[in-house]
């Protein structure tokens, strides 16, 4: 019963994720030939707390997430890309942050997330990293306000 309780959550996740970065909206696309790198950065009060309590989550009105998925749109199906992953985020008067992603897999998606605690109107840019399994690294930038709301 719990664990049908999490596969429903976990699935939950899935599909908030995917809403999220197909909204053009919410989400950007940096292109690398056929990868696709897709990122978004959002306050976690956007996640519901079972969905946040399954991946260890704290939500918080100042705590944020920086989701990351890489799909391979030469191959049929544009499958899911596993990479290896780092970054920072600096806001504008220069305190930088380390970034912590994880690592999840929900059948045949790959998500990397990671939390970043923010003030009210706080900017950050942020700067990611990703190394293939044929060593090729693509660097993704872009800026975020966050808002507690």
């Amino acid at each position: 019963m719990l664990r049908q309780k999490l596969y429903r959550g976990l699935g939950s996740l899935l599909l908030l994720l995917l809403a999220i970065t197909s909204q053009s909206a919410f989400a950007n696309v940096e292109k690398f030939g056929d990868i696709h790198v897709h990122y978004v950065a959002f306050s976690s009060t956007f996640l519901t707390p079972a969905i946040a309590k399954a991946y260890g989550i704290t939500r918080s009105r100042t705590n944020g997430l920086v989701n990351i998925s890489v799909l391979d749109t030469g191959k049929e199906g544009s499958p899911a890309v596993a990479v290896k992953i780092k970054g920072e985020a600096r806001n504008l008067i220069g305190n930088q942050v380390t970034l912590k992603f994880k690592e999840i897999r929900e059948e045949s998606a790959i998500y990397y997330i990671s939390p970043i605690a923010y003030s009210n109107e706080e900017t950050f840019r942020f700067e990611i990293e990703l190394t293939h399994d044929d060593g090729t690294v693509n660097t993704v930038k872009f800026q975020q306000k966050f808002y507690a709301d």
